[in-house]
């Protein structure tokens, strides 16, 4: 208890009267020892006194009075000058609180993306707060979408859910549909004239010479290509045909039945699909005039793409642009060029000039490949097939230069403006679409690698032509290539794999994670081995799920589910935040989901040795850690779209789309079942009932996997109970019995084996000594009275080092020889 106030002035001022400072401070540091003067204290005037006193801070061996004179020093509100009294705070009942100063700290990673734009890591920070605008390149729809679709939309599709969930940037996501394009409307056109062909039913005779005449135009198409593999593509086509031609010219000529020639007819008629679509195209394809006819297959396929993103689980676009529905304002987007001086009108078409735009002091073209520039091949592609015939190349004022308005030719849909009848080029569609949903810049644009150049560059150029501007784009982000087992994969080369097929294979969450195993910008290949990790990935973070589950589910009060930490839980706790550390670490490398992966992976790994320790030890494991870890690894699945229920921890079961939770409405039925058989093992050991310990490994091996549950059976541990997907269960149930089966084999060889070295070796023994020698005329000519041999098949005698040896072979048969004997004797020799 502190001393009173006048207490306290009359004790200060016995102490002020002693003039020896050491006793002095003998005095003061015993009275200090009486009163409280550390929590709560206010410093007196008499205090003021007595502290001013000295001459500098009093000696370590008086305790109270260094612990007062440091308090009072700290306390002293920063005055260099203690003799001011000014800057002592002694108002009465007035607390002070010592300095504070806030801790160092650590240095906190920014994100990182790397830019096409710079060929770099660069530090992301969009141009508008949190918000980020992102466009994104859709498919051209006039086929099935295949696996290279997959690479970049489920990547940006990871990319764009990390930015907005984990980052919690406020994301603005706008894609595109080309609906209108080369590409689609020669298919469009070869579809529609092969589908009247067929209708118009030719006969056997007919089609022989259409296909012959059509073979011809496709010899021409295959001797001038030059890409290997667009060429092997061309004669796999070709001998496909071949094989098809033959059978049906053969049955017509041999006057075969008519079911056997209409067979032959339709074989014939599906293989040269391509090679007759080509040729009607090429004949009948100016006469296509109907504008509706171009616009069934891209909305028929665009709905399929549709179907197939919501399969993968690729969230849709906050913004979706298609090109047929913005016509009006691609042509004036196009006029705003030509006025801003950067595009000129030839022959109905309108160009942009590469030549004008790249000598302008303001602005740069092909910013991301300019290596590529003049690359006449890639600039053709980049202008489609109908639209590189020679007078289209000869409007041009430079080979760089490329379409932003075509005009139409018959057989091409069309639309007005003010330089004729025609339609969008293809690189103008994405600026002017991007541009009125976006405006004069952009915080990402996203696109597969391969169309950096020219598609990419095209659209960069053009637009900031339009906009007048040099930075329409501030971050370029590209996936990377898709090769299917190390092989280039290619729509035009029909070597590809569409999303519905590979989702008969596998699960969209399966591809999903085969996709963050893998950098987002470099090549994936596509592949068993990438599957079978991605698989094996899936099973093990599946498992530990489980097993969490059923940690969890073990009965506890409110009060025990707080339990007390050792050493273990610690470590495994620190463990826990050191890799969600490096797990953000990685996603701000780049969006490093492969090492993020790697980390989840290691962090599983740790608890599930934790884990087995605590039940080694038969000691619970910490329920409330481990709850901890696992609802922080499946919120990261979750982020990274993997897992898209709502459950707190884990896959989910039966399925994404269920109305109610399978898992809390069965696991207590199943519980009470698990406890039942357990105890019915119990009394079937001690009892001896074999019978009833089979039905209960068959209720465990064969009945319940069948219903999508497993149960673990531990020695003297409670039975596991887990709810896992049937078709996964039932596979791990043929992989067992196919291990069980080939441990039973190997059993049976070794036993086979065994019994073979035991009869060779009886049949050994059953020879006498001198005997053994006597059979070997390839090697010896004599032999002397106990049947050893003395002279080669030459006639020389052997040598002593060769005696030598015989002797020990001759040694050891007498032996074997003995033992066989002795066996007879015995009764024992079969």
């Amino acid at each position: 208890m502190a001393a009173a106030p006048a207490e306290q002035a009359s004790s200060y001022s016995f102490i002020l009267s002693i003039s020896e400072e050491e006793a002095r401070v003998k005095a003061l540091n015993e009275y200090l020892s009486t009163r409280s003067y550390i929590q709560g204290f206010t410093f007196s005037h008499a205090d003021v006194e007595v502290f001013r006193k000295f001459s500098g801070p009093p000696v370590d061996q008086y305790f109270h009075v260094v612990r007062w004179y440091r308090h009072i020093e700290a306390i002293y509100d920063g005055s260099s000058e203690k003799n001011d009294p000014c800057k002592l705070q002694t108002s009465k009942g007035k607390r002070v609180q010592p300095p504070w100063s806030p801790p160092e700290g650590t240095k906190h990673s920014r994100l990182c993306l790397y830019n096409s734009l710079t060929r770099n890591k660069e530090i992301f920070q969009p141009q508008n707060g949190k918000k980020v605008t992102w466009y994104c390149c859709g498919p051209t729809v006039y086929d099935a979408s295949h696996m290279g679709h997959a690479r970049s939309y489920i990547s940006f599709d990871i990319l764009r859910r990390i930015l907005r969930d984990y980052f919690k940037f406020d994301v603005f996501y706008c894609m595109n549909i080309t609906d209108i394009d080369d590409k689609i409307i020669k298919r469009t056109r070869q579809n529609y004239l092969f589908e009247q062909y067929r209708k118009n039913k030719s006969t056997p005779a007919q089609l022989l010479e259409d296909v012959k005449t059509a073979s011809e135009l496709f010899s021409v198409k295959l001797s001038e290509t030059t890409d290997p593999d667009k060429r092997q593509m061309l004669e796999k086509i070709q001998n496909a045909v071949k094989s098809a031609f033959d059978p049906l010219q053969e049955a017509v000529q041999a006057k075969l039945p008519a079911e056997e020639i209409s067979r032959c007819h339709e074989i014939l008629l599906e293989e040269a699909k391509d090679l007759l679509s080509d040729w009607l195209d090429s004949k009948f394809g100016s006469q296509v005039t109907d504008n509706s006819i171009f616009s069934e297959l891209p909305k028929f396929w665009e709905g399929e793409f549709h179907k197939d993103m919501e399969a993968l689980n690729v969230l849709p676009p906050d913004v979706l642009t298609r090109v047929s529905e913005y016509v009006p304002e691609i042509v004036a987007f196009v006029k705003k060029i030509v006025d801003n001086g950067y595009g000129y009108v030839s022959n109905g078409s309108v160009y942009f000039d590469t030549v004008k735009f790249g000598s302008s002091e303001k602005h740069s073209y092909a910013k991301l490949v300019p290596e590529a520039v003049g690359d006449q091949k890639a600039l053709q592609e980049g202008e489609g097939d109908l639209s590189i015939s020679a007078d289209r190349l000869c409007e041009k004022h430079s080979p760089n230069d490329f379409a932003l308005w075509k005009s139409s030719k018959p057989g091409e849909p069309s639309w007005d403006s003010p330089w004729g009848k025609g339609r969008p080029g293809w690189h103008i569609e994405c600026s002017a679409m991007a541009g009125s949903i976006l405006g004069e810049s952009m915080d990402i644009h996203g696109g597969g690698f391969d169309l950096r150049f020219p598609h990419h560059d095209n659209e960069l150029a053009q637009s900031e032509a339009y906009f007048e501007n040099d930075n329409w784009v501030r971050y370029f982000l590209h996936t990377g290539h898709l090769t299917i087992a190390g092989c280039k994969m290619s729509k035009s080369l029909k070597n590809f794999i569409t999303i519905k097929d590979a989702l008969q294979k596998h699960t969209a969450r399966q591809l999903r994670l085969a996709f963050l195993m893998h950098s987002w910008k470099d090549t994936l290949d596509y592949s068993s081995n990438t599957m079978e990790s991605a698989i094996q990935y899936e099973k093990f973070m599946n498992e530990f799920f489980l097993n969490v589950k059923d940690i969890l589910r073990a009965p506890t009060d409110v009060t025990g589910q707080f339990q007390k930490w050792e050493n273990q839980e610690a470590e495994l706790n620190k463990n826990f935040y050191d890799k969600k550390a490096a797990i953000h670490e990685a996603l701000c490398d780049n969006v490093d989901t492969r090492s993020v992966l790697e980390e989840m992976r290691s962090l599983v790994s740790q608890s599930n040795s934790y884990i087995a320790a605590k039940k080694s030890a038969r000691q619970m494991p910490n329920r409330l850690l481990l709850e901890n870890i696992s609802c922080y690894l499946t919120q990261m699945l979750k982020i990274f779209g993997a897992i898209e229920s709502d459950d707190a921890i884990g896959f989910p079961v039966g399925g994404n789309n269920q109305n109610i939770n399978i898992e809390s409405t069965v696991m207590p039925y199943l519980q009470v079942l698990s406890e039942f058989r357990e105890g019915v093992r119990q009394i079937a050991r001690e009892k001896k009932v074999t019978e009833v310990l089979q039905l209960s490994d068959a209720l465990r091996d064969d009945i319940l996997p069948e219903l999508g549950v497993r149960f673990e059976d531990h020695e003297g541990l409670p039975t596991v109970v887990k709810l896992v997907d049937k078709d996964t269960l039932l596979k791990e149930r043929e992989e067992k019995k196919k291990i069980e089966e080939e441990k039973k084999r190997k059993k049976e060889e070794a036993a086979r084996k065994k019994q073979e070295q035991e009869a060779a070796k009886l049949a050994k023994m059953k020879i006498p000594p001198h005997e053994m020698f006597k059979s070997e005329h390839d090697k010896y000519s004599k032999f002397d009275e106990n049947g050893f041999p003395t002279h080669d098949t030459e006639g020389k005698e052997l040598s002593k080092g060769q005696i030598k040896k015989l002797k020990k072979l001759y040694e050891t048969q007498e032996k074997l020889y003995k033992e066989y004997l002795q066996m007879v004797q015995n009764g024992s020799a079969n």
